[in-house]
């Protein structure tokens, strides 16, 4: 068992790393645009970013890997190293990559550089990560598509390569994002970083009238079916669907946080965390969740089923665990769905003091209002809290803050300085007492460790 597991966070700015960190991540992942498979919302695309974050890092005691995962076409090999040379001087803890090509070219350039194994690469298998280790690979980041049992079966083998799975963010319609399908609707190739996840339009699915139906394999008649996205009216794609249905929608988001005990367990010496693309309030909370995940772990407790309706207020499309466990026991079905329900919440606001004021500022995102309950989320532990006066930007009294791009203040004792910088969610139901006690209790205690 890894003596300390590490909880690895995406940053596509420099806002989600600082946050990564204060909430509790070791290390956080960041690339190129040219060279990796984020070109859009990627703060990282000079040398004076890259540089920053990862001098930032090494400040705190974290880490920071740069990813070069992407699959180049010839025109890119002429530049590759060139670029990167400026990138290995900046010393980042290691480069993420996929190609064989590429890695072989790093290997000669810079061998000294340590190299992690892509999730691109879906590697499933115990050989494939021995092979990669004679290939001088230091970590192999394993293919979604396997089960918890297959990841210990490769950690027995494999005892000397560093492991790294994904516990949380999207899903793939394909082998860990070798789809084509964003590139087939509108020439954005996903395996050169311009996915424009076409997996997750609005689509709908009716039969192709202007076809003959066919015999389907169970005996019934299934007739061909094409597809409309809901900004192109009028342009039917065909699809084929069988008695199983249809493959190319959209699969729920990963959250594997009740497995992240079992993880610890096998041997896995990193967890990984997917959204590079997403919001600083996401890395906030589920770096805030699998933190708390890891350290009960560790310390012998068991898994505290709250933590999964904390995650259940970020925008989901719907979750699942993936291929980690295929039957779940009626004990885990319980509370996966019964927390998930009761813990419920919105991001409404980013909270900072302002000391003219002797007030809390809300630069607020989403509404809420006088009366609602919200959660602060801070890297010094959770508070729920009752909104009980709302203050305009003339002192005025105000009911409602109406939603982005308002600014509201909390003029409540409790509301104090403790809350600057904290990230702010309207709870969906009214807390009990319970709730509210807990709260508390967490807050005090993580408090030491931040």
């Amino acid at each position: 068992m890894p003596t300390k597991t590490e909880l690895l966070a995406p940053a596509g700015s420099l806002a989600m790393m600082r946050t990564a960190f204060a909430f509790g991540a070791n290390a956080v992942y960041a690339g190129q645009p040219r060279y990796s498979l984020r070109v859009r919302n990627n703060e990282f695309s000079t040398l004076d970013a890259l540089k920053e974050g990862i001098d930032e890092a090494h400040a705190q005691q974290k880490a920071f890997y740069v990813v070069s995962n992407i699959s180049p076409h010839n025109a890119k090999l002429k530049t590759y190293l060139d670029d990167m040379a400026p990138v290995v001087a900046l010393k980042p803890d290691a480069l993420i990559m996929a190609d064989p090509g590429l890695i072989d070219m790093i290997r000669d350039r810079f061998p000294d550089v340590p190299v992690h194994l892509s999730v691109q690469a879906n590697t499933v298998n115990w050989a494939s990560v021995r092979f990669w280790g004679k290939m001088g690979i230091k970590r192999v980041i394993l293919s979604r598509e396997l089960s918890l049992d297959e990841v210990a079966e490769i950690r027995q083998q494999c005892p000397e390569m560093e492991l790294e799975v994904f516990v949380h963010g999207a899903l793939c319609i394909a082998y860990s994002g070798r789809c084509l399908l964003s590139g087939y609707f509108n020439h954005r190739d996903p395996n050169q970083g311009t996915c424009t996840n076409s997996c997750r339009w609005d689509y709908k699915l009716k039969p192709d009238n202007e076809a003959e139906a066919t015999p389907g394999m169970t005996g019934s008649n299934f007739p061909p079916m094409v597809v409309e996205e809901a900004k192109r009216p009028g342009e039917l794609m065909p699809i084929e669907e069988d008695e199983h249905g249809t493959y190319i929608l959209n699969s729920r988001d990963l959250r594997a946080i009740e497995h992240v005990q079992r993880l610890i367990e096998i041997g896995v010496d990193s967890l990984k965390i997917e959204g590079r693309t997403k919001s600083p309030y996401y890395v906030a909370r589920t770096c805030q969740a699998y933190r708390r995940a890891i350290d009960d772990a560790q310390a012998g407790r068991g898994f505290n089923p709250l933590l999964i309706g904390e995650l259940e207020g970020l925008a989901n499309r719907g979750y699942t665990d993936g291929f980690y466990q295929r039957h779940h026991d009626s004990d885990t079905q319980n509370y996966l769905r019964g927390y998930s329900e009761s813990g419920r919440s919105q991001y409404v606001g980013n909270a900072e003091w302002d000391s003219e004021r002797n007030a809390l500022r809300v630069i607020v995102k989403n509404r809420f209002a006088v009366g609602d309950w919200l959660e602060v989320i801070h890297p010094a532990g959770n508070r729920i809290l009752q909104v009980k006066a709302l203050e305009g930007r003339k002192l005025e009294p105000v009911d409602v803050a109406s939603g982005d791009g308002h600014i509201v203040w909390l003029k409540d004792a409790e509301w104090s300085a403790d809350c600057d910088g904290a990230f702010l969610a309207r709870l969906h139901d009214v807390p009990n007492e319970e709730m509210i006690a807990a709260s508390i209790s967490a807050t005090a205690a993580t408090q030491p460790r931040i």
